[in-house]
């Protein structure tokens, strides 16, 4: 089987999170480090600054927070975007994982299962982790975990140091 190209990379990324999320994920200039599966699926995207993304097995991105930091600066806000307040924002740094009831606003085109930032209500990035909930129901619930926060930006800071 044929490797996945660079190319195919930065489409999968602008199918998933929107037009130019490739490009900005996987420039074409950039130096990548990319791991394979034995049937030639991309499984972990490294560059010099940490873990972009790996590949899960239906084909989507998981982001790494390295990956996270630059669809933040690339998509408009609030896309793909839970917001938190200074309640919150220690435990989303450490890696914890955000409940609905202390997020103030998102993206409305989350749905459960997509990979979303997790940002202080100042527009800082603090992690990167999977929607458990839609962004109506983000909202709409009391209770209940609406990010499981895959890295915090503190776990980004030890890693890379």
């Amino acid at each position: 089987m044929a490797k996945t190209s660079r190319a195919d990379l930065r489409t999968t990324a602008d199918y998933q999170f929107g037009r130019g999320a490739g490009q900005a994920l996987f420039p074409a200039e950039a130096h990548l480090e990319i791991d394979y599966s034995t049937g030639g699926r991309p499984s972990q995207i490294h560059a010099p600054d940490g873990r972009l993304a790996s590949m899960g097995t239906d084909g989507r991105f998981t982001l790494g927070f390295a990956g996270g930091r630059r669809l933040h600066d690339h998509l408009d806000a609030p896309a793909y975007r839970v917001y938190v307040g200074d309640e919150s924002e220690p435990f989303v740094r450490e890696g914890e994982n955000t409940f609905a009831k202390f997020v103030d606003r998102c993206g409305e085109e989350i749905r459960a299962g997509d990979e979303v930032l997790v940002v202080h209500e100042s527009g800082e990035l603090l992690g990167v982790g999977r929607a458990e909930l839609s962004a109506t129901e983000i909202l709409d619930f009391e209770t209940g975990m609406a990010v499981m926060v895959r890295e915090g930006v503190e776990e980004y800071v030890d890693s890379s140091s």
